[in-house]
């Protein structure tokens, strides 16, 4: 299974941007970024195929978020623009074989990075 390494979360004002970073350790058909707040279920964020022509957002982030890649670096991106408290939570990206927005079709997760949005 794939490697895969986040990086980039931190601690934001409202309507700040971050950009956090997934780093594999090979290639992957498709890779997300999910999202998990305290006492919440984990969440679908955005999407992003093998060849980054093929992107889905969920509707609460969508016009804020863009997900990218550079195949050259096996790195996905997620640049997060208008941050707002309700995003603050721990960002994960994780590997599929398929498009999914369903966490357990995942087979290969991130350990997670924290994203703090402060009114």
């Amino acid at each position: 299974q794939v490697q895969l390494v986040e990086s980039g979360g931190g601690s934001v004002q409202a309507g700040d941007s971050l950009k956090l970073s997934c780093a594999a350790s090979g290639f992957t058909f498709t890779v997300s970024w999910f999202r998990q707040a305290p006492g919440k279920e984990r969440e679908f964020v955005a999407l992003i195929a093998w060849n980054g022509a093929t992107t889905y957002y969920a509707e609460l982030v969508e016009g804020r978020f863009t997900i990218s890649k550079d195949n050259t670096k096996n790195t996905v991106y997620l640049q997060m623009n208008s941050l707002k408290p309700e995003d603050t939570a721990v960002y994960y990206c994780a590997a599929s074989s398929h498009y999914s927005f369903v966490p357990r079709e995942y087979h290969s997760w991130g350990q997670g990075t924290q994203v703090t949005v402060s009114a």
